[in-house]
């Protein structure tokens, strides 16, 4: 089944997220997905860092796993190609808990004759997004030196137009 675009799961919904870890039988939801983004930390966490950029949510909404991954990889990217990953600590500071079901349609020629319609309309767990429930949530974080503050706040743009709100950067000295 392809991706469906992400406008249709930005709205926020109520949390769908109860998985077990020590006793699988008491899972409300079977069959989650793994989420792309693996990685939370970047760069050096030892960094002596004299300024500490964060990316604020201004709407309240979810973004899906993969927009996550996709704006971490841009940003980490070019901080790693400008300043080097000993000059800067990133950190993804939410995860993707909600679990996010789509009903599968069917299409093509006489798909109405085999099409359910809205009976047993639940829909199948196939993705994870995290959301973004008050305004003002800091999504990601940036320690670097001084020197570098405008390249992480090219990186915190960078990771901005990946994901579907719109958010505000915070400089704290």
């Amino acid at each position: 089944m392809a991706l469906r675009p992400g406008r249709t799961v930005r709205r926020l919904e109520r949390p769908y997220t109860r998985v077990s870890q020590k006793n699988p039988r008491k899972s409300y939801v079977v069959g989650v997905p793994i989420p792309k983004i693996h990685q939370f930390r970047m760069g050096n966490p030892n960094v002596e860092a004299d300024v500490t950029l964060y990316l604020l949510a201004k709407d309240l909404a979810q973004i899906r796993h993969n927009a996550l991954e996709a704006a971490r990889v841009v940003a980490h990217q070019f901080l790693e190609k400008k300043i080097g990953t000993q000059n800067y600590y990133m950190v993804i500071l939410r995860y993707p808990h909600h679990v996010i079901r789509e009903k599968p349609i069917a299409t093509g020629a006489g798909a109405d004759r085999y099409s359910q319609g809205m009976r047993l309309a639940f829909g199948r767990p196939v993705g994870v997004a995290l959301q973004v429930r008050k305004e003002g949530t800091p999504i990601v974080m940036i320690k670097t030196k001084k020197e570098f503050i405008n390249i992480a706040k090219q990186a915190l743009k960078k990771f901005r137009y990946k994901i579907p709100i719109k958010c505000s950067i915070e400089v704290v000295e």
